[in-house]
């Protein structure tokens, strides 16, 4: 299906890469300028909840007064709501820094699943590290004693990640493969990991839960055939491809898509297309049949009923 009914919701801000909804209807998103909005359903009111390190990327609700926010290579934070406050809830794994902290999704008990798309290059460098293929991705957990496990490693680019409904399993995004990856939380599998979704038609980016149980999944953009000659390219070449302006590197196009999945795996609900003033669809929430986007690049939200 393609994108019907859509608003787009400008911000006074760039790079709304993820959003998150409350009760009221109330937008959340993060800048790349480091500040977390929050902004009312129709766009009538934009304020400031914070202002973060790094870059924020994934958001999550944690508590009943604080956000998880992945702010790149700043690590995993705590926001409070009420005072704007900021501390630090993991920027370490094994005495080395988290450098591209990306996207998480909290258990009902308060542990904290989250991914480290590289271990090589920060979130602002993610062609690069598609381009090498540095497959230095992890999907990384932070305990309710505050230690953090290693759940999953060499993960080609991990991006997005959501729990099931039943928090039976978490899953996580790997953009360079166009797949998502399955970890077994729970049951005779527990501690295992299978293929989740394969094969898709684009790059998968941020991932969410939705009210209706469903994981819900950004695609950007659909496969680039000309990353798919470069990352075949020999290393040194690959590595040459990297040091070229951005212009003339493998980019995304206009068209983006987001897939509703259900615990099977199986794509359930599908829309594709182009948005008017809005491009590379990074953030995805649903929440009572609404859907909200965000991007790593606009300066705008958008809501859409299904």
């Amino acid at each position: 299906m393609s994108f019907q009914a859509t608003t787009v919701i400008p911000v006074n801000g760039e790079g709304t890469e993820d959003v998150l909804v409350d009760e009221q209807g109330r937008i959340y998103t993060g800048l790349a300028d480091g500040r977390i909005l929050r902004v009312d359903k129709d766009g009538s009111s934009i304020e400031t909840v914070a202002t973060c390190p790094g870059r924020p990327l994934g958001l999550e609700f944690y508590g009943d007064d604080e956000l998880v926010v992945c702010a790149s290579d700043a690590g995993l934070l705590a926001v409070s709501l009420p005072s704007g406050d900021v501390r630090v809830l993991a920027d370490t794994v094994f005495d080395a820094p988290i450098i591209a902290c990306n996207n998480a999704a909290v258990a009902s008990d308060g542990t904290i699943y989250f991914s480290d798309s590289s271990r090589r290059y920060p979130i602002p460098e993610w062609r690069t590290d598609l381009i090498e293929q540095t497959r230095t991705g992890r999907l990384l957990r932070r305990n309710t004693d505050g230690t953090v496990d290693e759940l999953l490693t060499g993960l080609h680019f991990a991006n997005g990640v959501a729990l099931a409904a039943d928090e039976s399993f978490v899953t996580v995004a790997e953009s360079g493969a166009c797949q998502v990856r399955r970890f077994w939380l729970t049951g005779q599998r527990a501690g295992t990991a299978d293929l989740f979704v394969g094969e898709l038609s684009g790059y998968p980016d941020n991932s969410s839960t939705g009210s209706d149980g469903l994981i819900w999944i950004a695609i950007p953009a659909p496969r680039n055939p000309a990353l798919g000659v470069v990352q075949k390219l020999p290393g040194p070449v690959r590595t040459a491809v990297t040091k070229l302006p951005e212009t003339l590197q493998p980019s995304p196009s206009k068209t983006v898509r987001v897939i509703g999945v259900d615990d099977r795996g199986d794509i359930v609900h599908s829309y594709e297309g182009e948005i008017n003033g809005f491009h590379m669809l990074t953030g995805v929430r649903e929440r009572d049949a609404q859907l909200y986007f965000g991007s790593l690049h606009e300066s705008a939200v958008v809501t859409m009923t299904r």
